[in-house]
């Protein structure tokens, strides 16, 4: 199993964004998961609940993947995840194979269909449809990927004898999946490398698995050919919550605790595993490095 840690929503700075991702090379992690949200919304005005208000930071994924390329030399980085159905899917085909060629194919592009119908007013597309495009986004995206030239003719895009250029490293390049839902499922098992499963092992995650297995067979493929990645929140945080956490959710979990969830999630069949330090009143790299090296050391246990 390989291990990545996300980048802390904490780390404001670009300096500090730079420290991070290079420190985190240094110490063996596999990838760096990179979170996104174009917009935050006021609480006080949209109750939509949700893990982000406008006070969160969310540093833009494409460039700060561009920006980490630079920094780095080995370490791979995943979007975790880019809301792909409220954005113009050639641009996002465009940006990727740029972030993979600048990283010299060290990306995995994880892609969703967000919860935020005011993220999607605001950038001018459909909420309600957001699934079904996101079915024909994929396609766009590969073609592209692949291809020098291509003509593609569908409900929300029309491409006539055009390409990217430069193309990705990785043809095509990775797409890993967000969310647990039925459509989700039903995407992954036809379309989907690899599963951000970000979610509880034992209440959704494994009855999940189970799913995409028999979705898997319905449609004749290897589910051994999905990766999976899941997640260890090193403190006692709810994520969902962002900014309204409890009192105590900044409280570190014991590292038994960390190895419980690691080895249940490798039972599980997950291929990556995801630490997660942010939410823990962390505010500087040392902070979150020093942690990160302390979540190395025992998943060395496993």
């Amino acid at each position: 199993m390989k291990f990545g840690i996300f980048l802390p929503l904490e780390l404001k700075d670009p300096i500090a964004v730079r420290d991070f991702v290079q420190a985190v090379e240094e110490l063996g992690f596999d990838h760096i998961g990179f979170g996104d949200h174009v917009l935050g919304v006021n609480p006080a005005t949209h109750d939509l609940g949700g893990p982000y208000t406008h006070k969160t930071v969310w540093h833009e994924p494409m460039v700060t993947m561009g920006y980490a390329a630079h920094a780095t030399k080995r370490i791979n980085f995943v979007t975790g995840i880019v809301i792909l159905p409220q954005r113009q899917a050639v641009l996002v085909a465009k940006q990727a194979a740029q972030v993979d060629v600048l990283s010299g194919g060290r990306l995995r592009l994880g892609i969703g269909s967000g919860w935020n119908p005011v993220e999607y007013e605001a950038l001018g597309m459909d909420f309600a449809a957001r699934g079904k495009m996101m079915d024909e986004q994929i396609d766009v995206m590969r073609q592209l990927w692949c291809n020098e030239l291509v003509t593609y003719r569908g409900q929300w895009h029309t491409i006539v004898d055009a390409g990217i250029n430069p193309l990705p490293v990785q043809q095509p390049i990775p797409i890993w999946m967000g969310g647990w839902s039925e459509p989700v499922i039903k995407r992954l098992a036809k379309k989907g490398d690899g599963w951000l499963l970000y979610c509880d092992l034992e209440l959704d995650g494994k009855p999940a698995i189970a799913k995409l297995h028999k979705q898997c067979e319905a449609v004749g493929r290897n589910p051994a050919e999905i990766g999976i990645q899941g997640w260890v929140i090193v403190n006692k945080c709810n994520v969902a919550a962002g900014e309204r956490q409890k009192p105590g959710a900044a409280e570190l979990r014991s590292p038994e605790e960390w190895l419980r969830d690691a080895r249940a999630w490798k039972a599980a069949g997950a291929t990556h595993l995801e630490c997660w330090t942010t939410w823990g009143n962390l505010y500087t790299v040392d902070e979150h490095v020093k942690l990160a090296g302390r979540f190395l050391e025992v998943m060395s246990g496993l």
